[in-house]
């Protein structure tokens, strides 16, 4: 059964969605990001995605007390997995020690894959591995420098690590309800023996389906924001498509 993650995007400790990637195109969701987290766990969700944005772009943890915060207040009842500004071993130890199921690595995996294997090695199910893409190519640093890598490439360096899952990210669609790259998504995750998580577009109902189809059946499952904070997305109707 895919698993559907429902998204808290952390900037200046609120919860906000971005549009492209863009932090000054940022809509204000909830100022209480624990309050969504328990929001989310009482409409079902049982997994949650956070994403630290100020962290990521400052390469270390901005919104550390809000995550703490949102840790807090659903325990062990949500599997939570955070990105953004996770760039050292100590990062990964300190978040999953707090209660974390789960830590994503973007940034580093393209400046220090030897750590990503380590980090995997030392906690395995625990490391997954954020790949954004723009344009095809991998992009870092929160999204504002691109490299030279594609999507495939950068997932294969990791197939033999233990990562947990691979998290794809199209820019070019993340938070304008264009409906998700299905073509990019199933192609990587046919590429990868990793398992992969699509995020970046989800725009309706017709994409609940089409993850709940066969050519989705290998990928782990997708992450949902603007379109279910704008009520798109019916949570119940969309748990029991999936379910």
């Amino acid at each position: 059964m895919p698993i559907l993650f429902p998204a808290i995007d952390l900037k200046d400790g609120e919860c906000v969605r971005l549009k492209l990637g863009l932090m000054e195109e940022a809509t204000v969701y909830n100022t209480d990001p624990a309050a969504q987290a328990l929001a989310f766990r009482e409409a079902g969700f049982t997994h949650l995605h956070v994403v630290d944005l100020n962290g990521a772009f400052e390469g270390r943890a901005v919104n550390g007390a809000a995550v703490e915060a949102i840790l807090a207040a659903v325990g062990s009842t949500v599997k939570v997995q955070l990105g953004g500004g996770i760039r050292a071993m100590a990062d990964v130890e300190r978040w999953l020690a707090a209660g974390l199921a789960r830590v994503i690595l973007g940034t580093v995996a393209v400046r220090d894959p030897a750590l990503v294997r380590e980090a995997a090695r030392r906690f395995p199910g625990q490391v997954a591995v954020g790949i954004d893409a723009k344009g095809g190519h991998v992009a870092v640093e929160g999204w504002a420098e691109s490299s030279e890598l594609t999507a495939t490439d950068l997932a294969r360096r990791f197939e033999d690590a233990g990562v947990a899952a691979i998290i794809y990210t199209d820019i070019d669609r993340d938070g304008i309800l264009a409906g998700i790259n299905w073509d990019a998504t199933i192609a990587l995750g046919h590429a990868v023996r990793v398992p992969v998580i699509a995020s970046g577009g989800l725009a309706s109902m017709t994409d609940i389906d089409r993850l709940a189809g066969p050519d989705a059946a290998h990928l782990e499952g997708a992450i949902t924001g603007r379109a279910l904070y704008d009520g798109r997305i019916d949570a119940a109707e969309a748990l029991a498509r999936l379910g």
